[in-house]
């Protein structure tokens, strides 16, 4: 499964995990690697935490991962000196213009992708250079836009309107997500919330486990301080974040089981596709 995306990134499979504040820790993100798609090290709010977390990342895998780092994040510039230091490989930015650490983060050598919820935004972050775009639909959990735009739309429009790679996010937890993701053009796709419902997560156990119960209907969009963002229903578990994917999950798997069948399932689903096109 090799495209412009794997090749510049380094990896096997077009398969990345969304960089979840506190809960995408070491483990998850040195497990997502090694199963040959790209982790992503979540922020931690104390800077030395983080910092340690890069760390004991760089001990779990020799693959490339990548460091989310939002631009409203505490100690910005601090932050960007340890990453710089620790020789990361890849770094999304998000929730704010990039235009201002691009240069920075270029000279060190680093692949830059930033996360877009508009097409306006994927012009502009397009237009200064950055190696890949995410295009996040409304879908996804965490935080998210107030025009919430639904990935089905969002995703194809973003590959018309910028030249670098398009990885598809929102509401994608399985092959038929990542080959719809591909037919609308991009390149690769992100899964946030599927990656909570594994042992490497270091979200705790009845979050993991409020996932699986959960049905498509249970999350909705709630204020977030100065923000707002998808959270599963108080009657469900109250104050956790999870996309509209969890209808789909329903088991806790450990991240190789979960990309291994994505990867052995894109043939068939493909097959399939195949059939009905032949009628």
């Amino acid at each position: 499964m090799q495209n412009k995306l794997t090749q510049m990134l380094g990896i096997e499979y077009p398969i990345i995990q969304g960089g979840m504040m506190h809960i995408a820790g070491a483990e998850l993100v040195a497990a997502v690697s090694n199963a040959g798609g790209l982790g992503t090290l979540g922020q931690r709010v104390n800077v030395d935490d983080w910092h340690e977390q890069i760390k004991k990342t760089k001990e779990s895998t020799e693959k490339p991962y990548a460091v989310n780092l939002p631009m409203h994040v505490n100690e910005l510039e601090k932050r960007i000196n340890i990453i710089i230091d620790e020789r990361v490989p890849v770094v999304v930015t998000a929730a704010g213009n990039p235009a201002s650490v691009m240069e920075t983060l270029r000279a060190a050598g680093m692949k830059i992708m930033h996360v877009v919820a508009s097409i306006d935004q994927a012009r502009k972050v397009g237009d200064l250079g950055v190696d890949a775009i995410v295009a996040e639909g409304g879908e996804s959990g965490g935080m998210v836009a107030r025009d919430r735009v639904s990935t089905t739309v969002l995703v194809p429009a973003a590959v018309n309107a910028v030249k670098a790679p398009v990885v598809a996010a929102g509401g994608i937890a399985d092959a038929r997500g990542l080959i719809a993701a591909m037919a609308f053009g991009a390149q690769g796709v992100q899964m946030g919330t599927r990656f909570i419902a594994t042992p490497e997560c270091d979200a705790n156990e009845e979050w993991k486990n409020a996932i699986i119960k959960a049905r498509d209907t249970d999350t909705l969009v709630v204020p977030r301080g100065p923000a707002q963002g998808r959270m599963l229903k108080e009657e469900i578990l109250p104050g956790v974040m999870a996309g509209v994917v969890v209808g789909m999950i329903n088991k806790i798997e450990n991240v190789k089981e979960i990309i291994d069948n994505m990867v052995k399932e894109v043939e068939p689903a493909l097959k399939n596709i195949e059939e009905q096109l032949r009628k």
